[in-house]
């Protein structure tokens, strides 16, 4: 058998690595090897790991969209404590994952001041937002977790789907924002910060959400 040590794998940007019949022991050593500070993302789900290196493109559009998450928070005045790309694991189940971002909502309260995360008495994020452009969101360890909506960008279009009796199913609207059209408007959005730029994007959206919610 050859062994290999984690310094000795390069993952370019835009590729990934799946290593299988990995221990729930041996996934947890991976991490803390890897470290906090690194621009890789792991998936774990039943001895199966997945590494990979996010390209410039998907780090942009995960971005912004965390940003028009944040403004539509903001706006509606709504509380929110934000995790970004937190590792969420529960042994239990042998499942683990980094979102692209995430955000605690409905349970923002329980989470302020938290430093660490142990999905075993605290809850799973309220939204996951994952851009799929090398590889594809992995639902069933978000199923596992129990988080009760995710939004998926992929091809310039966003699409949500929300936790029913323990699986996904593709919905038209945000359970998160259910009076706002949130598809079109963060599709849209997107795109527009191709020419517009970021800064641009945002104050436009800023103003767009302000008009949807004083109708």
């Amino acid at each position: 058998m050859v062994t290999l040590q984690l310094r000795q794998i390069s993952v370019p940007p835009g590729h990934r690595v799946l290593f299988h019949d990995v221990s729930w022991l041996e996934f947890e050593a991976i991490l803390e090897e890897l470290g906090e500070h690194r621009a890789s993302r792991i998936a774990y789900s039943q001895g199966i790991l997945e590494i990979r290196m996010p390209l410039p493109e998907h780090e942009f559009n995960k971005e912004i969209i965390g940003d028009m998450v944040k403004i539509l928070l903001e706006e509606l005045e709504i509380d929110r404590e934000c995790f970004g790309s937190t590792t969420f694991k529960r042994q239990s189940m042998l499942q683990g994952i980094e979102p692209d971002n995430c955000f605690y909502i409905q349970n923002s309260a329980l989470m302020i001041g938290k430093k660490r995360i142990d999905l075993s008495i605290d809850p799973p994020p309220d939204l996951a937002i994952e851009v799929d452009l090398t590889s594809k969101t992995q639902l069933e360890v978000y199923e596992a977790l129990g988080v009760p909506e995710i939004w998926r960008y992929e091809n310039n279009q966003l699409m949500i789907n929300v936790l029913e009796d323990g699986k996904y199913v593709e919905s038209a609207i945000s359970p998160t924002f259910p009076n706002l059209p949130i598809i079109e408007a963060i599709s849209e959005y997107c795109e527009q910060s191709q020419t517009a730029g970021t800064s641009q994007t945002l104050r436009l959206f800023r103003k767009w959400v302000r008009k949807k919610i004083t109708l």
